[in-house]
């Protein structure tokens, strides 16, 4: 290692946000690398991840060098290698060692550009396997591909760092049980594949967005990795409207982050916040993507969301806002994606458009078809949402009472005090 070139960090040798910044960057490349040439997805990602704190130690006091990716798959190779070997030694998989042998045989044999395959799309396929849940894909992917470290998954979902280990390796356990291998899908599963990813890179978002516990209303660091794979993923599908409108939802929505909270730390709903803190850059860049794709014949619901959301950017004040389109769009949205959110969205959304009545009648209809008022994952949503219109008619003693019956629902604290600061704002 002291032989490869090295140069400088940006800001000096300790400049450990930008060494961070780059091996999340270069994790997915060298571990597609890694797979692609060993064939085994479990041990390959413990070794990128050694590959990463040695290059965190070393980059950080020496300077990064000069082929930062070459110089992490080396260090990877050196780890497959070791880990391959205990394992021949210890379990004798004459398959796994014949792949392991060829490998180390031809120690220069390249491991291949990302340019070769599409590694990341591929690795993104892999960690949102089919055979896994929900949970584990984006675990997995956070892991895998976003190089977050176990510990910093566990507390952005509030579990234990032992239980998220747990989680993680029972993922690879499965995946290898399932015969995934680290190949690119066929035509026709590639759609249905990227769809998966989507979805698991909408549910960081949105958990990043509003925390479901804590005492953070947001998790930035969580957000920002949604985005970050999202552009590797449309990289990947230039041509998928959907990933493009999923990037500009990312982007629309996220501009507003600066705006949603107060100094000390409270929740600001949309219509109280101060827009000339929303970020202009971000509602260029998403407005542009989604106009970009919003005239082709199919339209999906990121698209649909992500139209919404750039009509809240549109309006320079809240009384600006053109709440019918926003009703029409979500009607659309219902019919595609018949959701808890998705319905209670619409309900707000008619009631700011045609009054607190329509909206009323709406979200009674949709109680008696769908028991959101009784279903415990919507009901603290949709306890919310009627307080909302009660006190858009002036009963101010039932919106208090529903605020604080919302607020003992919900398991993030910020947004329990708002609600409870709502009730009390009413009294």
């Amino acid at each position: 290692m002291g032989s490869v070139p090295h140069r400088p960090v940006k800001g000096g040798p300790f400049a450990t946000t930008d060494v961070e910044h780059l091996l999340r960057a270069e994790a997915p490349h060298v571990l597609g690398a890694l797979v692609r040439r060993f064939g085994r997805f479990d041990i390959a990602e413990d070794a990128v991840q050694e590959a990463l704190l040695a290059a965190h130690r070393t980059w950080s006091a020496e300077g990064v060098p000069e082929r930062p990716r070459g110089w992490l798959i080396r260090i990877g190779y050196r780890r497959m290698v070791d880990q391959l070997r205990s394992e021949q030694a210890r379990r004798r998989r004459e398959q796994e060692a014949g792949l392991a042998e060829l490998a180390m045989r031809e120690p220069a044999r390249q491991a291949g550009s990302a340019g070769e395959a599409d590694d990341g799309l591929t690795l993104l396929l892999l960690c949102c396997h089919p055979a896994l849940t929900p949970a584990s894909q984006v675990a997995l992917t956070l892991r895998a591909v976003g190089g977050l470290t176990t510990a910093e998954i566990a507390h952005a979902f509030g579990h234990t760092e032992a239980a998220l280990a747990t989680r993680i390796s029972r993922a690879k356990q499965r995946l290898a049980r399932a015969g995934a291998r680290f190949t690119a899908p066929t035509a026709d599963d590639r759609k249905r594949r990227v769809a998966a990813v989507m979805r698991v890179l909408y549910l960081i978002f949105n958990e990043g967005y509003t925390a479901s516990a804590g005492e953070e209303l947001a998790r930035v660091d969580l957000t920002d990795e949604a985005v970050r794979l999202t552009r590797m993923l449309g990289d990947s599908v230039p041509d998928d409207a959907e990933v493009t409108g999923l990037l500009a939802l990312m982007l629309l929505t996220g501009s507003r982050h600066a705006a949603r909270s107060s100094d000390d730390g409270g929740l600001v709903p949309l219509d109280e916040q101060d827009r000339t803190r929303w970020n202009r850059d971000l509602i260029r860049e998403g407005t542009r993507l989604i106009d970009g794709v919003w005239s082709r014949r199919e339209t999906g619901p990121y698209q649909l969301q992500a139209a919404i959301a750039a009509l809240h950017a549109a309006a320079a004040t809240p009384e600006g806002t053109d709440w019918p389109q926003i009703a029409m769009l979500y009607l659309w949205l219902e019919r595609l994606t018949p959701t808890a959110p998705v319905r209670l969205s619409r309900v707000v959304a008619v009631a700011q458009a045609y009054g607190p009545a329509r909206g009323t009648a709406l979200l009674d209809d949709l109680n008696r078809r769908h028991g959101l008022d009784q279903d415990p994952l919507t009901r603290q949503r949709e306890r919310a949402v009627r307080a909302h219109l009660l006190r858009m008619t002036g009963d101010a003693a039932g919106a208090t009472a529903l605020y604080r019956e919302a607020a003992t629902l919900t398991a993030n604290q910020v947004e329990r005090r708002y609600l409870l600061g709502e009730a009390d704002r009413l009294t």
